[in-house]
C-alpha cells in the first residue's frame, strides 16, 4: 500500500471516512479534529491528518510540510476551545512502549487544567 493510502483496518481511517462516529470540532481538507474518548483533560482533543501515516516520525519523513501543518491545526484547535491563552499541550505518543494504541498519527491537544511535568 502506497504511503498516505486509508487503511481498512484503521480505526483513524474509519473515522475519516466517516464509517465510525466521532465528535468533530474541526474539519479542513488534510485533518480532521475530535474529542477524545478517554479524555485525560477537560479539553483533550485528536488532530489527525486524513491520510494515513502510522506516527509522528514517519509523517515527517514523508511529508514535512504536512507535518508542520498539523502543529497549526493544534493552535487552531486550542483557540477554537479557549485554552490557547491559559496554555496547552501537544503530545505524539510514538510506538507501542510510549503508550500509541492507534497507530495512525495524531497529536493529542489537551488542556483546561493545570498539566504538570513529567506526565507519566
Amino acid at each position: 500500500m502506497a504511503a498516505g493510502e486509508a487503511q481498512a483496518d484503521c480505526l483513524f481511517c474509519k473515522i475519516v471516512a466517516g464509517d465510525v462516529p466521532a465528535t468533530v470540532v474541526r474539519e479542513t481538507k488534510d485533518f480532521v479534529a475530535f474529542r477524545d474518548i478517554n479524555p485525560q483533560a477537560p479539553t483533550h482533543i485528536l488532530v489527525i491528518p486524513r491520510a494515513h501515516y502510522p506516527n509522528a516520525g514517519e509523517l515527517g519523513v514523508a511529508e514535512p510540510e504536512l507535518a508542520g501543518t498539523l502543529l497549526a491545526e493544534a493552535a487552531a484547535v486550542a483557540a477554537g476551545e479557549g485554552i490557547d491563552e491559559t496554555g496547552y499541550r501537544v503530545v505524539f505518543n510514538t510506538g507501542a512502549g510510549a503508550g500509541q494504541t492507534v497507530f495512525h498519527v495524531h497529536a493529542h491537544v489537551m488542556g483546561g487544567r493545570g498539566l504538570t511535568w513529567p506526565p507519566g
